[in-house]
């Protein structure tokens, strides 16, 4: 025997390592062949590009292999189809009752983790309560504020068995005292006197366009307003809809929702913002973005996403300034049945005070409408409570 022929009988003793071997020989050339991508509509997050070595010294070197530690686990080859392989094998092998992140309920519902109050989490609660005093007190008898409970809060049955979860609901009755000019809209009751109805999707972490109807109604009674008529207008839907809850969890048995609006001729206008007070240039447009139907997306679609500030043109009289979270996407549609402009407020791409862009419209009504886990965490809300 040669030694060649040597080198082969001693490698076929170890097939398990030949096969890994060429596992990994394979990925790495699929790797260098396919192109990168710049985001990924599963995730809904920008993924890390190829990183270039900027300073030939210790910290320069550091910076590059962390970042290229990054990029590799970003653009491996089959990324997608590797995350949904861990969700598997979380659920099914090893029968776990959450996966990325996220809990996998009864009646196929996800839900966000949220075991316990975080310092920081507090700390902004209690930061963004006081910008909502703050500009109740500048505009009294105009601010309302709707603060919507999570799927959990309003479907605890369906969380997995002996699973913490936070009192959300005490929390919701602490958040009375931000509006001692306002009022504090309280949608719990509502919602919960409707939950054999489907509320909030089972895949994603927003209420369904239901649920923010039932919102809606609670608030009109506050008010003392005539409720959008859903029996008068077309009702759309669009099918397998798969949410940030899926996203993160990648269940192989995750049941896909379906997304429901009314078709309805109202005009949007997305302004152009480039200071404080009213804008006059924008793209004028529908109330929905179709084409996100499409994509992992589809939530998008309700006023083109989180703009910092747009206009929605209504059917009824005066004018009223929502200050939101992506909740009120779904919900500010039925708003038209009441006003006749309903300027909307995203302070993720809103960089100003609100005191000019008040003055220049001589709002009836102000509401500020936030989900209760955004509220806690939205680090640029304090914008309305400064003056200015």
């Amino acid at each position: 025997m040669d030694k060649h022929s040597g080198k082969a009988a001693s490698l076929r003793q170890y097939p398990v390592l030949i096969a890994f071997g060429l596992f990994f020989a394979a990925l790495f050339v699929l790797d260098l062949v396919t192109p990168d991508r710049a985001y990924s509509e599963l995730e809904n997050t920008t993924l890390t590009q190829r990183p270039k070595l900027t300073a030939v010294s210790a910290d320069g070197l550091n910076n590059y292999f962390t970042s290229y530690t990054k990029y590799v686990k970003d653009q491996v080859f089959g990324r997608d189809q590797w995350i949904g392989l861990q969700g598997l094998s979380e659920t099914v092998l090893f029968q776990k009752n959450q996966s990325g992140g996220i809990l996998l309920g009864r009646q196929k519902m996800m839900f966000a983790r949220h075991y316990s109050i975080l310092p920081s989490e507090e700390k902004g609660m209690n930061k963004n309560l006081a910008a909502v005093q703050s500009l109740s007190r500048r505009y009294p008898g105009k601010v309302n504020f709707m603060l919507v409970p999570s799927a959990s809060t309003v479907y605890p049955e369906n969380l997995p068995a002996g699973v913490p979860q936070i009192d959300e609901e005490a929390q919701l009755d602490a958040a009375r005292w931000a509006v001692p000019e306002g009022r504090f809209i309280e949608v719990l009751p509502a919602l919960t006197a409707h939950k054999d109805e489907y509320l909030y999707y089972r895949t994603d972490h927003h209420w369904t366009t239901l649920g923010a109807y039932y919102a809606y109604e609670q608030f009109c009674k506050e008010l003392g307003l005539t409720p959008f008529d859903r029996s008068a207008h077309t009702e759309e839907t669009a099918e397998d809809f798969y949410g940030t809850h899926y996203s993160k969890a990648r269940t192989w048995n995750a049941e896909p929702d379906t997304i429901t609006w009314y078709d309805l001729p109202n005009a949007l206008t997305i302004w152009n913002v480039t200071g404080p007070g009213q804008p006059t240039d924008g793209t004028v447009t529908g109330l929905y973005d179709t084409e996100k139907l499409s994509v992992y997306d589809k939530y998008a679609m309700f006023l083109h996403g989180n703009n910092g500030l747009s206009r929605v043109e209504g059917s009824g009289t005066g004018k009223i300034l929502v200050i939101k979270d992506s909740y009120a996407n779904s919900f500010v549609p039925y708003l038209t049945a009441n006003y006749a402009a309903i300027d909307v407020v995203d302070f993720r791409n809103y960089n100003y005070g609100l005191d000019q862009l008040i003055a220049d419209n001589d709002y009836d009504q102000i509401l500020v409408l936030y989900s209760y886990a955004s509220f806690t965490s939205d680090p640029y809300f304090y914008r309305a409570g400064v003056a200015g």
